[in-house]
């Protein structure tokens, strides 16, 4: 099970990766635009710095022919490094070009899934995460956690090693539902993850605590103060 963060928000990974489980980073086109670095190498290397080389980063690459795809794909690993996972989009072009960044040994997360089957030609392709978009695939009327389900038990029954990382949330559920049903992983925003400690019950439990310890000692005095 891995915890994986959405975003290129200097301060929020810092502040995730310090306080959570975090195993890696994702970004896309869309998220960096929220953040707008400057120089986009410069930040990616930056990210690399907070996380360290024992956490994933995922770098999406933004061409839709497969020629260039691959041109990307290698500028990218010249200006971070070559444990970057390359995102690569499952289309018809993005399949080709996940098909020839595997055979160089390249790590590849195919991402923008919709379907079990861009899912499966991205399995059989050789890519080490594929990336459903939950939340995306709910509104257009399908299941994500049946396409989750059915990935899964694929990737078992045929003995592969890609793992699922389910991408795109709107809340806690969403990313409970997807362990649940088979992903190996999410990614997904801060905030959201955020949201599993706002239970006002684990504050009234603290609170009760406390409460009942400094009855015994006096307010203010802490275990390291006995």
């Amino acid at each position: 099970m891995e915890f994986i963060i959405d975003t290129v928000d200097l301060e929020e990974i810092k502040d995730a990766v310090e306080h959570m489980p975090i195993v890696g980073v994702t970004s896309n086109p869309s998220i960096v635009k929220r953040t707008s670095p400057e120089n986009f190498f410069d930040h990616m290397r930056a990210i690399r710095s907070i996380i360290g080389k024992e956490r994933s980063l995922h770098v999406q690459v933004i061409s839709k022919d497969c020629e260039t795809i691959v041109k990307e794909a290698h500028r990218i690993l010249q200006e971070i490094d070559d444990q970057v996972y390359v995102k690569v989009p499952v289309s018809y072009e993005g399949i080709k070009a996940i098909k020839l960044l595997k055979a160089e040994g390249i790590h590849v997360t195919a991402t923008a899934v919709y379907d079990l089957m861009q899912a499966y030609m991205a399995l059989a392709a050789g890519a080490d995460y594929i990336a459903p978009y939950v939340n995306r695939i709910g509104n257009l009327g399908s299941d994500p956690m049946e396409l989750i389900n059915e990935l899964s038990s694929r990737i078992v029954m045929d003995g592969y090693k890609t793992k699922i990382v389910a991408a795109s949330f709107k809340g806690v559920q969403q990313v409970r539902d997807s362990f649940n049903y088979g992903a190996h992983a999410i990614t997904a925003p801060v905030d959201v993850l955020k949201t599993i400690f706002k239970n006002p019950s684990i504050e009234k439990a603290v609170d009760d605590f406390n409460s009942d310890w400094y009855a015994m000692y006096g307010e203010g005095t802490g275990i390291c103060d006995l």
